[in-house]
């Protein structure tokens, strides 16, 4: 993984193949200008607007392709601004092992129900530095804690559809949350590309399992806690699609893994997918009346999961209840 720490208002050259840039401010929902240098020239500029927010700030991951530099110029207003040119693709191989795709055929449950296979890739699978969890004094960033599930809550990453290198871009995600947000890790616990591959998100213990805990902390499993609704993480499970759902729907693989999962999550954690959660932040005491199921714009102002895809969720929500046999 190659990186580097732009500046805002001037031209930047990082030395190597751009392939994302994350951007992060204080301030409106549009950060500012941008435009990319590519081997046969500048290209024209563009806004670069927030495809999230969160905690007071505004974020985006771009993909940029293979931009050799970039100049950012903030708009009025903006300020805290942070930049990061990530390639995830060419340089030094991370710390973790690559391994083959493999597949996670069933979350263990009391009764041990299986769910359908889907295809699977565990931290190791799609390259995780592992490093980036970890401070320059050895310690953990975001120490792992646990917290009965509450609920679910899908997304969308806001990056490109079409992705010739989706775990390429997990490995982005994971940059961008991890360094440049110091979320201390991936946001997600478990995101989901155009082919219906299923990627391991949030570090949660040394055991093949994502997402829960090593043993129970109340009635219900424990999941890890995540980083993807402000304010309302402990307790809520992140599920987010790769790619940008405001004009698009996703793939037919993509939505028949993420009602698989999903399932496999509500069967697990005892959930009504048709239902509604009361919500307690157990941390924070906080409280938000839910869909059990619910889209990231349920709990913030924002467009996620997306302008196209949100109002597909009553129906993800039934045929999540029809692959647990709930019709």
């Amino acid at each position: 993984m190659l990186a580097s720490t732009g500046m805002a208002g001037g031209v930047e050259s990082p030395g190597f193949a751009v392939h994302h840039l994350g951007v992060s401010w204080r301030g409106a929902k549009e950060g500012g200008r941008l435009r990319l240098r590519y081997p046969d020239g500048w290209r024209d500029w563009q806004v670069v607007a927030a495809a999230d927010s969160r905690d007071e700030r505004q974020r985006t991951l771009l993909w940029v392709g293979d931009a050799t530099a970039y100049e950012f110029i903030p708009a009025p207003g903006s300020d805290h601004m942070r930049l990061h040119a990530i390639n995830t693709v060419d340089g030094p191989p991370s710390a973790a092992t690559f391994a083959p795709a493999d597949r996670l055929s069933r979350f263990d449950s009391a009764d041990g129900a299986r769910c359908p296979r889907f295809p699977y890739r565990s931290r190791a699978g799609w390259g995780a530095d592992e490093s980036l969890r970890f401070g320059p004094d050895g310690t953990e960033s975001f120490p792992t804690a646990f917290f009965d599930v509450q609920t679910l809550t899908v997304h969308h990453t806001v990056t490109v559809n079409t992705d010739p290198d989706p775990a390429a871009t997990v490995r982005a995600i994971y940059f961008f949350h991890a360094v440049t947000e110091d979320f201390g890790d991936i946001g997600y616990h478990l995101l989901i590309d155009q082919h219906g591959t299923v990627y391991e998100g949030r570090y949660s213990g040394p055991d093949p399992l994502p997402v829960f805990g090593p043993r129970p902390v109340g009635p219900r499993p424990s999941m890890v806690n995540g980083a993807h609704v402000g304010g309302f993480n402990a307790g809520n499970i992140g599920v987010a699609l790769l790619g940008d759902l405001t004009k698009t729907t996703p793939t037919p693989a993509a939505l028949r893994s993420l009602t698989l999962v999903l399932a496999a999550l509500a069967r697990v954690t005892h959930l009504d997918p048709v239902g509604t959660t009361a919500y307690v932040n157990p941390i924070s005491g906080a409280t938000r009346t839910v869909s059990t199921i619910a889209g990231h714009r349920d709990w913030a102002a924002t467009e996620c999961p997306g302008n196209t895809f949100y109002p597909t969720l009553p129906q993800l929500r039934a045929n999540v209840a029809a692959a647990l046999g709930r019709t």
